[in-house]
C-alpha cells in the first residue's frame, strides 16, 4: 500500500513553517506523515529527515514544497535524489515546480527532462545559498571598516572602574585584587583594562590635537 509524506525544513528555530504546511494540509497528507526539521540545509545530518527516509518505502510519495526544502547543497541534493528515486523506489513531487515530478515520464525522456531540471535547480539553491554568505562576509568587513561594533554590546564599566584601575596600573595592587573589586574575573579585567587604556589613550590624542 502506498504511503504519502511530507518533508518540511526551515533554516532556524525562529523561522516559520506555515506556508509549508499549509501546502501538505491541502494535498491531504496525514499530519503524522509530515516531517518537520528546523535547521540548515547545507547537508542531510537532520533527525527528521533521517526519520523519513527509515519509514519511505517502494511505491511512497514524497512531496516538498520546493527544491531547496530538500537541501542547499548542490551535490548532496542529487544524492539524496538518486538515492530515494532510483535506490527506495519512491516518487517525489517539487510543488512549486510540476516538472519535477517523477510519476510523470517514467520513459527515457521523461526521466532526462526531471533530472535536468533537477540540475539546473539544485544549482541555483546552492549559488544562493553561496551568494548569501559572500554578502553577509562583504556586509561585515563593511561594517567593521567604518567602525560599526558587531556582537553583543558589552556590559558597562563599574562605577569603580577607573580608580582600581589606576591603581592597578600605578602597581599599588594585584590583577587578582583588582578584578575582585571590580567583581569580574581576572581575565576580564584584563580584557576590559586593555580596551579601556586604548579608549583613553584615543581620548587623550583627540584632545591634545584639540587644543
Amino acid at each position: 500500500m502506498k504511503n504519502t509524506y511530507g518533508y518540511i525544513r526551515v533554516s532556524t528555530k525562529d523561522q516559520n513553517e506555515d506556508r509549508q504546511l499549509a501546502a501538505m494540509n491541502n494535498l491531504g497528507i496525514e499530519p503524522q506523515n509530515i516531517f518537520t526539521d528546523k535547521q540548515s540545509g547545507k547537508d542531510f545530518e537532520r533527525v527528521q529527515y533521517k526519520r523519513l527516509t527509515q519509514v519511505l518505502k517502494k511505491g511512497d510519495i514524497l512531496y516538498i514544497k520546493s527544491i531547496d526544502r530538500l537541501g542547499r547543497n548542490y551535490e548532496e541534493i542529487l544524492v539524496q535524489w538518486g538515492i530515494l528515486t532510483k535506490q527506495k523506489y519512491i516518487d517525489i513531487v517539487v510543488i512549486d515546480m510540476p516538472l519535477l515530478d517523477t510519476r510523470r515520464g517514467k520513459d527515457l525522456r521523461g526521466n532526462f527532462i526531471s533530472d535536468l531540471v533537477l540540475q539546473i535547480l539544485s544549482f541555483a539553491a546552492e549559488n544562493e545559498r553561496v551568494n548569501i554568505k559572500q554578502r553577509q562576509a562583504e556586509g561585515i568587513a563593511a561594517a567593521r571598516a567604518r567602525g560599526v561594533r558587531l556582537g553583543r554590546p558589552r556590559k558597562p564599566l563599574p562605577d569603580n572602574f577607573a580608580v582600581i584601575y589606576g591603581r592597578w596600573k600605578a602597581g599599588e595592587i594585584t590583577g587578582t585584587a583588582a578584578a575582585h573589586k571590580c567583581g569580574m574575573p581576572l581575565a576580564t579585567f584584563r580584557y576590559r583594562a586593555d580596551i579601556y587604556s586604548r579608549e583613553q589613550q584615543c581620548l587623550h590624542q583627540e584632545t591634545m590635537k584639540n587644543r
